[in-house]
């Protein structure tokens, strides 16, 4: 089983509407036949919003794009089930796949919690405060001032806490992760990887795996080639070289994957789209045991969801 902690089919959805793309076979990294053949059991759909929106739009797109994951992701497809907790997931039957909203991004929200739990009585139970700039909750990794949590970056979570739902580290700069781990109760990383072996600042230092592991989390590894390495390319060796490297820091237990399929132009060479997950699969299974796979594929991101 396949729980996949990040993809962007609702973007290309809202960019491209009405083209049915999520039924059809090759059209999207991620379809409904490459989920049902492909062993998913959970996958979670997430909400960025565009960044040539302006204040006033930011949060009609993102009712617009619940609207399709309502209408376009379950409402045609009886396999596909809507999530929100871990009991949700628990009594989906075998050939059932759990659906999860998530927010990338505070800027859907345009300063105002009403807005977020709205958000969040729709069913989103994850929360990216930042994409790579700066918002009003907090600086992302590609912004040169670098700051923290901003005091309504705090409201938001402090309202995660208070929800018990994730708050998502991926894209925050250096000090509003730390500010995160030091007042979130569930955060994650949905799709980072290792700045050790790959130093984009949208990796993870050692420090930050090793607080994310002492918190009792996990980080979801990423498919992005320029997140796998320098060259431009990238092979599934690759990612196996990022999930050593959280291992040997003592990350067995709190390891996953968050693909980034259908936010990416560029994929993995034989891990171009969610059907290819069997090829990661083969590969981890030729260097780990049958029980660590069955970890990082799926249960340890399953055993953090909150109750």
């Amino acid at each position: 089983m396949i729980f996949d902690a990040h993809c962007d089919v609702l973007l290309k959805l809202y960019l491209e509407p009405g083209t049915g793309a999520f039924q059809s076979k090759g059209s999207l990294h991620i379809t409904y036949p490459q989920l049902l053949q492909g062993r998913s059991k959970v996958q979670l759909f997430a909400i960025y919003i565009p960044s040539d929106l302006k204040p006033g739009q930011r949060f009609q797109a993102a009712l617009e794009m619940v609207n399709m994951f309502y209408n376009q992701i379950l409402k045609p497809n009886p396999k596909l089930k809507l999530v929100t907790t871990k009991k949700d997931v628990e009594i989906l039957k075998e050939d059932e796949i759990g659906a999860m909203l998530t927010l990338e991004g505070a800027e859907a929200v345009e300063e105002d919690l009403t807005k977020l739990e709205i958000l969040y009585r729709l069913g989103v139970r994850s929360v990216g405060l930042t994409w790579n700039w700066a918002n009003a909750a907090a600086d992302g990794a590609l912004e040169p001032r670098g700051g923290g949590l901003t005091n309504f970056g705090c409201d938001i979570v402090s309202f995660l806490n208070e929800k018990k739902l994730w708050t998502d580290v991926s894209h925050l700069c250096e000090k509003a992760f730390w500010d995160v781990i030091d007042t979130a109760d569930y955060p994650i990383a949905s799709h980072s990887n290792a700045y050790s072996i790959c130093p984009n600042p949208r990796n993870l230092r050692n420090e930050q795996i090793q607080a994310i592991i002492k918190k009792d989390s996990v980080m979801g590894i990423t498919f992005v080639p320029p997140f796998l390495n320098k060259k431009g390319t990238a092979e599934i060796s690759d990612v196996i070289r990022h999930i050593e490297h959280v291992c040997s820091l003592g990350g067995e237990d709190h390891i996953g994957f968050g693909s980034d399929f259908d936010g990416i132009t560029e994929t993995v060479q034989g891990l171009s789209s969610y059907i290819q997950y069997d090829n990661l699969i083969n590969t981890l299974l030729r260097y780990y045991s049958d029980k660590q796979v069955k970890k990082f594929l799926y249960e340890n991101f399953i055993g953090k969801l909150p109750d």
